[in-house]
């Protein structure tokens, strides 16, 4: 069986939606997620840890990132559904403050490419919907930062009365994080 990723750009430079091939039978299906030879080859990265999250439905992770040893990311959705959202954070981007956001599905089982210089934030869609990632580089808590979810020069669509949300669950960093502008001193 020859492991085969179909891999598609994005309107934000860098981020790639990656479909892996999946086969399926009485049974159920086959998914080879991750094969280093030809996604290290295709992604031109190298990724050093694995971490996962549970979330509860509504519960709204993000938007986090690395300001020193920033990490490119391959994530999917191991259990659930979630709606991911990427913010490009590299200064020098055309695309600089803007998002692209997705839905990833346990039962689609897409994956997407986070390069580095990139906000990462997910809204569970699903109560224990389980989040994996594959990173570039280690964690570093001392150097883990963020920008305010709801920060309206983001103006992010969450579709919380699409998904029939009326609360989001959010720790309290996550409520206390400073807006793009302040973070950036814009």
């Amino acid at each position: 069986m020859d492991d085969k990723f179909i891999i598609e750009n994005t309107e934000i430079e860098g981020i790639k939606i990656i479909t892996p091939q999946r086969f399926n039978d009485e049974r159920g299906f086959l998914t080879v997620s991750y094969n280093q030879k030809v996604l290290s080859d295709l992604l031109g990265v190298e990724f050093v840890q694995d971490k996962w999250t549970s979330s509860r439905k509504s519960v709204l992770r993000g938007i986090h990132f690395q300001e020193q040893h920033p990490q490119g990311k391959l994530v999917s959705v191991l259990s659930g559904k979630v709606l991911d959202v990427i913010v490009d954070f590299r200064q020098k981007s055309q695309t600089f403050g803007q998002y692209f956001s997705i839905i990833l599905s346990a039962s689609e089982a897409k994956m997407l490419y986070i390069p580095e210089g990139m906000g990462h934030g997910f809204l569970s869609l699903y109560d224990n919907s389980i989040f994996f990632y594959k990173t570039t580089d280690y964690f570093f808590p001392e150097h883990d930062r963020g920008i305010l979810w709801s920060d309206k020069d983001l103006n992010i669509n969450w579709q919380f009365s699409e998904f029939g949300m009326r609360k989001q669950i959010l720790s309290n960093r996550d409520m206390e994080l400073p807006t793009l502008k302040e973070y950036f001193k814009l």
